[in-house]
Formats: structure tokens, sequence, C-alpha cells
């Protein structure tokens, strides 16, 4: 088993006064050669929204972004004519494909959003344009991993890519063994809360582990604590 700590005090962090941003992997003004990437996975962005405020029309191309809501309202626009909300216990796809244009602001005025923004690198290039996005229930991760990205179930959004996020809330002192689930892929785990440890090494709260080179990992709660799971391919075609 091989593995990488990512502390939550060592990631790139940015300002800007509307938007607070933490960069996992190397981003806008954020370099790290050793955190471009963790396999397929490129983008793990922590952002914080002030009331009213938001990401104007970009466009995107061949990539998956992933959107989870960790509190507050995310207002989606696109060139598709498409436009939704995204709240809390919601987790929203787009994969972008041969070329879509959106936008995503926070949809109150009295409070802020806090969401995960992942981006992962498509299986297939130039597909056509996808969206979609599903509520699950709070309660269907307690002391359990939830699947809510997947490419093969469909009780999850479906993604791109041989890539499976599921997310865990747990109680102090549970334990669990999370099964990789395709052979060469590894696990990005991401403290949201609490206190745990992963493969024998102790995480706090936004500490992240990358582990490779093995079929499962062991996760304890020792404090009550909730989890992001990202199962991905380590090896991609393009990919250095």
């Amino acid at each position: 088993m091989k593995t990488i700590l990512h502390k939550a005090a060592e990631r790139g962090h940015a300002n800007h006064g509307w938007l607070d941003s933490y960069h996992s992997f190397s981003f806008a003004h954020f370099y790290d050669p050793e955190k471009v990437h963790f396999g397929a996975l490129r983008v793990l962005n922590d952002d914080t929204v002030k009331a009213g405020f938001g990401f104007s029309k970009h466009p995107h191309d061949n990539m998956e972004i992933v959107s989870i809501p960790l509190f507050g309202d995310l207002e989606h626009k696109d060139s598709t004519g498409r436009h939704e909300i995204i709240k809390q216990n919601d987790v929203q796809i787009m994969s972008a494909g041969s070329g879509i244009a959106h936008s995503e602001m926070n949809a109150n005025k009295d409070k802020e959003v806090k969401f995960l923004q992942v981006w992962v690198f498509p299986k297939e290039q130039n597909i056509t344009p996808r969206y979609e996005q599903k509520t699950f229930n709070p309660e269907d991760r307690n002391n359990k991993i939830l699947t809510v990205v997947a490419p093969d179930n469909k009780d999850a959004v479906w993604i791109n890519q041989d890539a499976w996020f599921s997310l865990g809330k747990m109680d102090k002192d549970f334990s669990t063994t999370y099964l990789i689930k395709n052979n060469g892929n590894g696990v990005y785990a991401f403290v949201l809360e609490g206190e745990v440890t992963i493969g024998g090494q102790k995480l706090g709260k936004r500490d992240a582990l990358g582990i490779w080179d093995t079929d499962n990992i062991s996760i304890t709660a020792t404090t009550n604590a909730e989890v992001l799971l990202i199962d991905i391919p380590m090896k991609l075609e393009g990919v250095a």
C-alpha cells in the first residue's frame, strides 16, 4: 500500500472577498508540482461564496465536474438552457464533453453557500455534454458508506469515468473497511468533519489521504466524523 498525505493547512488558498477557496490541487495561482492531480482526480476545491455572488458564465470541455453543496443553495445555469438549484444533500455532475458554458451563483441573498467542486478527467473524450443531479437522504450514510457518483449504479449520478464518490457519516469509534472498486484504482479520502484514522494515518477536518496499490482501506472514526471517498483510476492515458 502506498499513501500520500495532504494536510488541510497546506492547501492552496485564495480569498477574493466574495469567494474564499481552498485548493487541494494546483489551481489558478496556486501551483505545487507535487499536487497537480491524484490519478484521474484533477481538482478538489473547497469554496465559500458570499450571498448574492458567484461564478459568471464560463466554458469547460472534456472534464467531469461534480458539485457537492455542504451548506446553502447553489444556482446553476448553462448554455443548454438548463436552470437548477442545488441544495445541501444534493450531488450534481456536469459532463462538459465537447463543450459547455455554465454559471454557478449563490442562490441566496442572506447567507453564504459552501460547496466542494471536484474535477475528474473523463474516460471518453468529446461526448455530448450531460447534466444530472440527485438528492440523497443523509440518514442513508449514517455509519455507512453511501455511493453518490458512479458509472454503474442507477441510484447514483452517472460519471464518464471508472470513478466512484462515496459519503459517510460516522459515530465515534465506528469502523469499516472500504473495498476499492476497480483493480488499478486508488482512493482519495477527504475529511469533511471530525477526526478519523484511515489506513493507519490520523486525519483531521479537511485533511486528505491518497491511497493506492491496495484493494481495501480501513476507516475508524476517532470522533463523530464525515468523509468523502473518491475511488479513482490511478493511470490515465494522456495524463502524466
